[in-house]
Formats: C-alpha cells, structure tokens, sequence
C-alpha cells in the first residue's frame, strides 16, 4: 500500500464518508427496524427510494472513480474487474441473509447507524449478525479441513 493513502487525511475522508452515511440512513428512518420491516411486507416502499438513489450515487462515483483514478483509494489496489458467478452458495447464503433479516428487521449497515438514533436493543442483532458469520467461517474451515483429511487418507 502506498503510505501516503493511509495519511490523516485519508483517515478523515473515511469517517468523514461514514458520518454522511449514517446520517442519511437516520435522516431518511432506515435506522429503524420497524421500516425495514414495513418494506419487506410491502406496506412502505421508502427503502426502495433510499437504496435506489444510493446505489445510482455510488453507481456514478465507481464510473468516474475507474477512469480518473489508477488504483482504488482504500485498498489501494489497481481497478479490476471481478466477476463473482451466481452458484450455489450465493444463493443459499443470500437466502439464509433474507431469513435472518425478515425476521429481525435489521440491514447490517442500517443496524450501525440504529444505535446512533439510540437503538441500543440493536446490540443483540449486531451480535448475532457477528456469532453468525463467525459460525459460518468456523464451519467452512472445520470442511475444508475434513475434505483434506479425506484426500490424505486415499
């Protein structure tokens, strides 16, 4: 990495991208779970604006950003294309994603800026969202270490 990229003033770029962002997701009431929730029984279409406008925002910023500039700023990495294929784990992840957010109303970005709105009961949420994907990376080396375990004793 170049160190200049990692300068105060880079430092200040991000949380200053994270202090807009978590005060659009409050100002427009997407920290609330209960809207989220509303959104996905289709009774308040609200969510759909927010990350409608979010993505085209975001969408224009990779369009200039890939052309004006050489590397990306946070991982200072040359701009690539990566092509993730929709396979089985893609699918089943993102459904057992739609499960845990149905259920709980809370989008991870969302759920950050919740306790900013003093949503402290979010907590929990956060702290399954982290026992889950810790669970999941635990299964898949526990996997990955038996399929090696079975290929050694062939």
């Amino acid at each position: 990495m170049r160190s200049e990229s990692r300068g105060p003033l880079f430092t200040l770029l991000i949380v200053s991208g994270g202090l807009i962002e978590g005060f659009g997701l409050a100002y427009s009431g997407m920290a609330r779970p209960e809207v989220v929730l509303d959104f996905l029984q289709l009774e308040d279409f609200g969510l759909l604006l927010v990350m409608g406008g979010a993505s085209v925002v975001a969408g224009v910023t990779f369009f200039v950003a890939t052309r004006t500039l050489d590397r990306a700023p946070l991982t200072d990495r040359a701009y690539t294309r990566r092509v993730k294929s929709l396979d089985r784990n893609v699918v089943t992840g993102g459904l057992i994603f739609g499960v845990g957010w149905g259920v709980s109303g809370i989008c991870p970005g969302a759920g950050y800026a919740s306790l900013g709105v003093g949503n402290y009961v979010i907590l929990w949420a956060l702290a399954g969202m982290f026992v889950g994907a810790y669970a999941q990376g635990y299964w898949r080396a526990y996997r990955a270490d038996a399929g090696a375990d079975a290929v050694s004793a062939d």
